[in-house]
């Protein structure tokens, strides 16, 4: 796997590749009993994943934080397929009161959980911190999934149990985790604006998305939990994810068009990972183009995962009690 089979769609052991979209690999998968909660899943690479789960007759409820887009998404999935089962949830990942908000409001709808894809992020923002005084792409693109996915563990553990289906959590990062700070998460500096890249702290987001992947692996096998945690790099797609970044992001376009994916492409290792059964007991791996690849060396450290899961867990105590 490489540029070479990104350019010719060459597929790996898993039989997909870089050309493989994600309606080809649920192809004949039927996720009737299965309920998937989507972060993001209003546009892009995320609508695209929830239309297709839908497709496959998942039950998809769409966590986004703007709802008229999120119902236009809910209304385009139901005019293409009318037995689709969809609901859409109002979420501002930024926010941590929104997170709290959100899960009781899931919570309300009385249904279970099988699969989290932990898809929504930002990309390249200007130095900004969030209501709860965080960096902005450390606390929407990993912060906020650590405490959603904290918050609904004891639902989906209840989930597998009761059913005996195997759950799943999908956590989208980026090929971008292997360019950030030195030493990989600045704990000491996570706010620190007068060192702040914009490109650093984003790589610096999607490394704890695979490093928050890998210790939610670990305990699960701890626990005897039955259910899996894996991280994907979708590909390179031109969504609404590089508006910060456009012109840039179509310069570079031009130069290595043989890379990019088109959006059906880009939710193809997503559905693949959340659904496929080739994959069932597969955990803390981390996937391109449909097939296992080995991440950074700084994201295989177990360690640095676990310091940054009780880091995490001490800003959101922070968080709770300045509310």
């Amino acid at each position: 796997m490489g540029i070479f089979s990104l350019i010719t769609g060459m597929r790996g052991s898993s039989g997909f590749g870089s050309s493989s979209t994600a309606e080809d690999v649920t192809h004949g998968i039927d996720a009737t009993n299965l309920t998937v909660l989507i972060t993001g899943g209003a546009s892009g690479i995320g609508l695209e994943t929830a239309r297709v789960l839908a497709l496959r007759r998942a039950h998809v409820i769409i966590a986004a934080r703007n709802m008229k887009a999120a119902s236009e998404a809910k209304k385009l999935i139901v005019e293409e397929n009318e037995t689709a089962r969809v609901d859409v949830l109002k979420l501002d990942l930024a926010s941590i009161a929104s997170i709290r908000s959100f899960v009781d409001n899931f919570n309300a709808l009385d249904l279970p959980l099988n699969i989290l894809i932990n898809n929504a992020g930002i990309m390249f923002c200007p130095y900004q911190l969030s209501d709860d005084g965080i960096e902005i792409q450390f606390a929407t693109n990993h912060l906020g999934h650590f405490l959603l996915t904290n918050l609904l563990l004891e639902k989906m553990k209840k989930t597998a149990k009761v059913t005996g289906i195997e759950g799943r959590i999908v956590n989208l990062s980026s090929i971008a985790h292997q360019y950030t700070y030195k030493g990989g998460i600045r704990f000491d500096k996570i706010n620190d604006k007068s060192s702040y890249s914009d490109k650093k702290a984003y790589g610096q987001s999607k490394l704890a998305n695979i490093l928050h992947a890998n210790e939610l692996s670990c305990r699960f096998q701890e626990e005897g939990v039955n259910i899996t945690a894996n991280s994907v790099h979708p590909g390179l797609i031109m969504t609404n994810l590089m508006k910060h970044s456009a012109l840039l992001m179509r310069f570079l376009k031009v130069f290595s068009f043989f890379i990019w994916k088109n959006v059906p492409q880009g939710a193809a290792t997503t559905c693949y990972v959340a659904l496929h059964p080739k994959l069932e007991g597969v955990t803390g791996k981390y996937f391109i183009d449909c097939n296992e690849m080995q991440p950074s060396s700084v994201a295989k450290d177990q360690t640095l995962a676990r310091n940054l899961w009780e880091f995490s867990n001490k800003l959101v105590s922070s968080a709770f009690n300045k509310a």
